[in-house]
């Protein structure tokens, strides 16, 4: 099963709503929310995620579960 980590700082880009789709459409997936992953510049810039300690960034919120889709 994947681990997807999400910055709750991120939630200002809609992240929040992603981490809801996931877990309802996504059964390879686990969902982790952690204060800070470490991010700070890229959190500032848009919606990412870590799959499996990768970093994923993307435009949207759609785009990056597109994203996350394919890694889990």
């Amino acid at each position: 099963m994947a681990i997807v980590s999400f910055c709750e700082n991120n939630f200002v880009h809609g992240v929040e709503e992603l981490v809801d789709r996931i877990e309802e459409e996504l059964d390879g997936a686990s969902v982790e929310i952690e204060a800070c992953l470490g991010f700070c510049g890229d959190c500032a810039m848009g919606p990412f995620a870590l799959v499996d300690e990768e970093f994923l960034q993307a435009e949207t919120v759609d785009d990056l579960y597109e994203m996350i889709k394919k890694g889990v």
